[in-house]
């Protein structure tokens, strides 16, 4: 028995990715990551910073996911579609590793800094973004100290 697939789309404000069939999608959702399979119950949630994995439809169990570092937004469930509008949406073979360190790096300085003229929110969402993207690519503990 064939089994249904889920059409995954992911908008961002540079544009739209290609639409793609696939056989689940797993979110970072504000509360938590969320499991999406086929005929799931319609769904709005918030995203946070984190990483989008899905499976291909059809492709072999034992294939990779493949894994997207999103920077915030939400997603809608509906009809077996999934519509993710992120602000920043970056598929892990695209992620310039030793830019994301960086970036890191200059968050974290910027955070023990302790100066009053650091926008604090601001360097701990740069600092989410290059976690992110870090974890994407593949970095298990990423850190801006090495």
């Amino acid at each position: 028995m064939a089994q249904g697939r889920l059409t995954l789309e992911v908008i961002t404000p540079s544009g739209a990715h290609p639409s793609e069939s696939v056989d689940y999608v797993v979110l970072p959702g504000a509360d938590g990551y969320i499991g999406i399979l086929p005929s799931h119950i319609s769904l709005v949630t918030a995203l946070k910073a984190g990483v989008l994995s899905y499976r291909p439809g059809g492709a072999d169990p034992g294939s990779p996911k493949t894994v997207v570092a999103v920077s915030g937004g939400f997603a809608e469930v509906s009809d077996d579609v999934v519509t993710v509008l992120a602000d920043t949406a970056e598929y892990a073979e695209h992620v310039d590793v030793e830019r994301a360190r960086a970036a890191l790096r200059r968050a974290e300085e910027r955070l023990e800094s302790g100066k009053d003229d650091i926008d604090a929110a601001r360097a701990r969402t740069a600092l989410e973004r290059a976690v992110t993207r870090l974890r994407a690519a593949g970095e298990d503990e990423p850190t801006g100290n090495s």
